[in-house]
């Protein structure tokens, strides 16, 4: 099965105006040779591997920052983040946010015994719920969030 992500309609705009809007700021010869690449991966009307990761990277940016909002609007912003889904990283941001949905299904019903947040690094915090004979750790940060424990 290919990783290739089929582009088109609005999705494909907003992703090829976004890199050449980047492409034109960059001064990094190996970053503009990598943006050059994802521009001309989107001409080809799908994108894989590497030209995949860097598409995400920069969808995730220009939909963090809002400039993705600010400058296609709602619609173009809703394309946007529908392509970042479909892409590796999207997709694996969407799966660590299931398994999590998943463990947190388990505490329904129980008390919580304690509720603690501690920051494990730049920008990522570790949350623990304990309940009656259970405990679970999860890690929130820029990568999303994902399980780190669950035990009983």
């Amino acid at each position: 099965m290919s990783d290739a992500v089929r582009v088109s309609g609005e999705a494909a705009e907003v992703a090829r105006a976004e890199a050449q809007a980047v492409l034109a700021m960059v001064q990094d010869k190996t970053r503009r040779g990598r943006l050059a690449d994802v521009v001309a991966a989107l001409e080809g009307g799908e994108i894989e591997g590497e030209d995949a990761d860097a598409l995400a990277e920069l969808l995730e940016l220009g939909l963090q920052t809002g400039r993705v909002r600010s400058v296609y609007g709602p619609e173009g912003e809703q394309a946007a983040l529908a392509l970042f889904r479909r892409l590796p990283l999207g997709r694996e941001l969407t799966q660590s946010t299931r398994e999590l949905n998943e463990a947190l299904t388990s505490l329904e019903g129980r008390t919580i015994e304690r509720l603690s947040v501690s920051a494990v690094g730049p920008g990522e915090y570790g949350v623990t719920i304990s309940t009656e004979g259970y405990e679970i750790v999860l890690r929130l940060g820029r990568a999303g969030a994902r399980l780190a424990t669950i035990g009983a």
